[in-house]
């Protein structure tokens, strides 16, 4: 089937600022007006990223390093123009506001981003992913109120997991509150994203590209809201369950399907608490394509 034209672009232009679950409880605005800290290496990064207080930290060219970074409270990480990261992810481990933009990432020996015990009021923004060995994003163990928007995620497989495991409902039911929007699936084989126990989660105007595995799979009881999103070539667009995982919850409205079939979907979701502008999915392929990823913003 030959790719259905696009409708022209809307004349409101699409949000490129702080919209979603980081929103929410008290808002993410990471260092806000503290004082720059440019870095150029891996054990600078890993100081400033580790210091305690208000930071705006900007990162210059490509830093080689391995494992994970600690991140702690009240941070904004800024990528300057072709700032890379290779071999080595991002860690923000039950700390709190957080901002993480304009980053590439390639060659991770663990996660590139990794939200984990109750960390709250993140926001993940204009970065690019590829060639990882595990998730690019993954959001875990009860951490709450993240809004990941306009990634790049290409050559990669496992892309964002939402809850690590089926047995870890006492800690996550209740938490898991993630927005996921203007993402570009570039041909990412599947967890784009995979989610349990979270609700509402939120999956809007993103562009999926050839993903072999899967879209979105929504499990363990999850609440996932599908709206607005252009899915080409994808055979698989989302679905209930996953591996050993049980079903959650899936709504799915406004989507826009090229050479893919409508998903699964079945039962309730909550209500989104936000508000938002959602883009005519038609025209998410053009506007997700010339915006998302490192480079397409200045910071």
């Amino acid at each position: 089937m030959s790719p259905i034209p696009s409708q022209s672009p809307p004349s409101v232009p699409p949000q490129t600022g702080l919209v979603g679950w980081a929103t929410q409880n008290g808002g993410t605005t990471g260092g806000g007006g503290a004082p720059t800290t440019t870095v150029t290496n891996a054990s600078a990064l890993t100081s400033a990223l580790n210091a305690t207080g208000s930071a705006v930290i900007r990162v210059s060219g490509t830093i080689s390093c391995s494992g994970m970074l600690r991140v702690r409270s009240n941070k904004t990480i800024l990528g300057n123009s072709g700032a890379t990261i290779v071999g080595c992810g991002l860690n923000v481990s039950g700390d709190r506001n957080v901002i993480i933009r304009n980053l590439t990432f390639r060659d991770w020996n663990d996660d590139a981003i990794n939200v984990q015990e109750s960390a709250t009021n993140v926001w993940i923004d204009h970065n690019t992913f590829s060639n990882g060995y595990d998730g690019a994003v993954d959001i875990k163990r009860g951490s709450d109120f993240v809004t990941v928007s306009w990634n790049r995620v290409f050559n990669h497989d496992k892309t964002m997991l939402l809850g690590h495991s089926d047995d870890n409902g006492a800690q996550d039911t209740g938490h898991l509150r993630v927005t996921y929007h203007h993402n570009w699936f570039d041909g990412s084989k599947q967890r784009n994203p995979r989610v349990r126990f979270g609700n509402p989660v939120h999956v809007y105007n993103n562009y999926y590209r050839a993903n072999t595995g899967y879209g979105v799979a929504s499990t363990e009881n999850a609440g996932v809201l599908v709206e607005g999103n252009y899915f080409e070539n994808v055979p698989d667009t989302y679905h209930l369950g996953e591996a050993d995982s049980g079903p959650g919850r899936l709504v799915a409205r406004n989507n826009h399907f090229v050479n893919s079939p409508a998903g699964q979907t079945g039962g309730s979701v909550a209500s989104i608490p936000y508000s938002y502008q959602l883009d005519t999915a038609s025209n998410v392929k053009s506007i997700v394509t010339g915006g998302a990823g490192a480079g397409r913003i200045t910071v």
